[in-house]
């Protein structure tokens, strides 16, 4: 596989200041780029890069659509947009071109848009879901690949959305699919949604370190994560490690 790495904003600087793109003030961290400083928000901006004119509409609209999501969830600030941009470090390991970067990228930030059709009182239910609930839940795949593959230009995308929930060694769901069996962009979206999901904090737990979620995410390769996924993970650790300590703030600062 091309493990040639990316220039410029692959190795970022967290520092504090004014964010050069929109000019916004902020009181946490930010990354160095280019000669000035970036809010996490911007910084993501760049990570999608290539992005056409002519994609421009549909990408608004499932940046969209997936921000009213994660309002709807209860998730913090970026989460989707975020997941995508860091599965798009993984892509860029194995993919070069630009329409196909773009499905991952559209896939990984859609990837739960099945969930609209999940009851309030199943999504954000505090306690353990039963089983029946659980039922329900493992729906979203399915609904999620039935909302996008309508839709034209988000064929591979919607494939994505249905195998996210799969695992390298078919303990996952819906279908039980294993190996590459799995969409490539949905094998490397685990890997990413398990980062962002253990350095996150909830209401009932504290996010890990990335050093303790990297380990984890190890010692899983070749069961629920894909190991070229997991190599792809280990070459861009450096980066990934500063786009994590971005969202958490806990980059130790120059």
């Amino acid at each position: 596989m091309d493990m040639t790495r990316q220039n410029d904003s692959d190795n970022p600087r967290l520092t504090k200041g004014q964010c050069l793109c929109c000019g916004a003030n902020f009181a946490g961290l930010s990354l160095e780029l280019n000669g000035g400083r970036c809010c996490e928000s911007c910084y993501l901006e760049t990570c999608k890069r290539d992005t056409h004119p002519s994609v421009q509409a549909y990408e608004g609209f499932a940046e969209a659509l997936a921000a009213a999501l994660d309002l709807r969830e209860h998730e913090t600030g970026l989460h989707s947009k975020r997941v995508a941009c860091h599965t798009l470090v993984l892509a860029r390991c194995f993919i070069s071109k630009p329409e196909h970067l773009r499905q991952v990228y559209w896939g990984a930030l859609l990837h739960d848009v099945g969930k609209i059709g999940v009851p309030d009182a199943v999504l954000l239910k505090e306690g353990p879901l039963d089983e029946a609930e659980w039922a329900v839940m493992r729906t979203h795949p399915e609904e999620g690949q039935r909302i996008l593959a309508p839709l034209a230009g988000f064929g591979e995308a919607a494939q994505i959305v249905l195998c996210h929930e799969e695992r390298y060694d078919g303990s996952g769901y819906p279908a039980g699919l294993r190996g590459n069996e799995i969409p490539l962009g949905a094998r490397l979206f685990a890997v990413i949604d398990t980062l962002d999901a253990m350095t996150s904090h909830r209401p009932y737990r504290r996010g890990v370190d990335f050093d303790t979620a990297a380990r984890e995410i190890r010692r899983m390769s070749g069961s629920q994560f894909d190991p070229l996924a997991v190599e792809a993970f280990m070459q861009e650790e450096t980066t990934l490690k500063k786009m994590v300590a971005l969202k958490c703030g806990t980059a130790v600062l120059p």
